[in-house]
């Protein structure tokens, strides 16, 4: 182990994968036990990073951690559960499909801006599947009396899952990589029903969250305070550049 990877283990929380599930045809379910966790002021929205690459000295640096949204969490028996998809076969989808019950694991909470926030009447949650456990969590601790309204995309049907409760609060769509236009249709007979104050999420996939956050801005002149936007991929970069 090199000096590096002694430094982030002293740095980053750490944990114990309790459970591994595969909830879908390319994604698993991963439950972390840790102390630290019972004390933490949790915000739905959170994220963590979570070290995938520690021990491996063919991987670089910025490839050694990977952010993913806290799914769901419970104090009482201090754990976190997360889902990480691997249809990008990428080094975290590596490290998920590799991961054993009782490995060790090591994080560091992110706070970030994309967060759950109950000062509008309707919702509407855009995102692919790397976005779809936090779009979840967002629904989840929202108040009953919203409207949400959503169009959550991949483009294989079997990728989809259910959140934590089992339910399915959400339109699943089988759409092609980068979508933008098709959802822009979709929207066009979406918005319309939304009642009263408005705001939107948009996460996942990089170009789309761009091309929609312009087509709020400028084509249905919503204000920045209306639209929250998180890109949690980027096809043309990896890691942490």
């Amino acid at each position: 182990m090199g000096l590096m990877e002694t430094i982030i283990k002293k740095v980053l929380e750490k944990g114990i994968i309790i459970e591994k599930t595969k909830l879908s045809g390319s994604v698993y379910k991963i439950r972390i036990q840790s102390d630290g966790i019972a004390d933490y002021d949790f915000e739905p929205g959170h994220f963590l990073r979570l070290g995938v690459g520690i021990d491996q000295d063919d991987i670089s640096l910025k490839d050694k951690v990977r952010s993913y949204s806290v799914w769901d969490i419970n104090k009482e028996n201090s754990t976190i559960d997360i889902a990480i998809a691997t249809h990008s076969q990428g080094i975290g989808a590596r490290w998920v499909e590799t991961c054993k019950l009782n490995d060790t694991v090591y994080f560091k909470w992110k706070k970030g801006k994309f967060l759950v926030e109950d000062s509008a009447d309707s919702y509407l949650m855009i995102g692919d599947l790397s976005a779809l456990s936090h779009l979840y969590i967002i629904n989840r601790n929202l108040p009953d009396n919203k409207q949400i309204e959503s169009v959550v995309y991949s483009q294989q049907s079997e990728d989809f899952f259910a959140d934590v409760d089992r339910s399915n609060p959400f339109g699943f769509n089988v759409m092609c990589e980068n979508p933008s236009t098709e959802i822009i249709q979709k929207l066009n007979s979406i918005i319309p029903e939304m009642k009263g104050d408005n705001m939107v999420y948009i996460a996942g996939d990089s170009r789309v969250c761009i091309t929609l956050t312009n087509y709020f801005r400028k084509e249905l002149n919503w204000s920045t305070k209306q639209i929250k936007t998180k890109p949690f991929w980027n096809p043309d970069k990896k890691g942490l550049e």
